[in-house]
């Protein structure tokens, strides 16, 4: 049964066909500013040597604390991948806080499913398990963003109670909650 669970090196030969999937799709390239498309271009040709993979998995965790080393527009992010067993399905990124940019186009958390894996409610479950660590992190709301014209995203924040509240440059933004239904906030 899938599960969300912090990076491990548990996954790297799915990992890497996850990576050339979305390769595939065309992320990576030089203007995808997504998390994956940096990360591509940096490590997507070092991912095989299990070394640089570890050292990569062991950067994401450390960018969930405060004190790790970031450029200066970026903010703590605690990353989760989407696991069943020792297969890769996807990984979702949890913001600590919001600057003015993810405000306005990335919002708190964000979230990727490998091609082979859609449509089978992977993205819908990875993000209702993520509403507890967000709500840990003292995220009473997290800003949840997507395309206007991404139907699949948009009912998988909905399915998760999020509430739509604006466009704003060709994004849709939505508050979803992240304290359990029925508890104090």
């Amino acid at each position: 049964m899938p599960a969300l669970v912090s990076p491990t090196a548990d996954v790297h030969d799915s990992f890497r066909t996850a990576m050339a999937e979305f390769q595939a799709e065309g992320r990576g390239a030089p203007d995808d500013e997504s998390m994956i498309g940096r990360e591509i271009r940096e490590y997507g040709d070092r991912w095989a040597d299990p070394a640089v993979f570890r050292a990569y998995v062991d950067a994401l965790r450390a960018d969930a604390l405060e004190e790790s080393p970031r450029p200066a527009h970026f903010v703590p992010a605690t990353t989760l991948w989407w696991v069943d067993g020792t297969d890769y399905l996807g990984r979702l990124a949890i913001r600590h806080r919001l600057t003015d940019w993810l405000r306005e186009y990335g919002g708190h958390i964000g979230y990727d499913v490998r091609a082979t894996a859609r449509r089978r409610g992977h993205a819908t479950a990875m993000l209702r398990a993520a509403l507890p660590t967000a709500h840990a992190l003292g995220i009473p709301s997290a800003l949840v963003t997507c395309d206007v014209d991404n139907v699949g995203s948009r009912k998988v924040i909905e399915a998760n109670g999020g509430v739509l509240e604006d466009e704003r440059h060709g994004k849709l933004r939505f508050w979803v909650p992240t304290a359990p239904v029925g508890s104090a906030r």
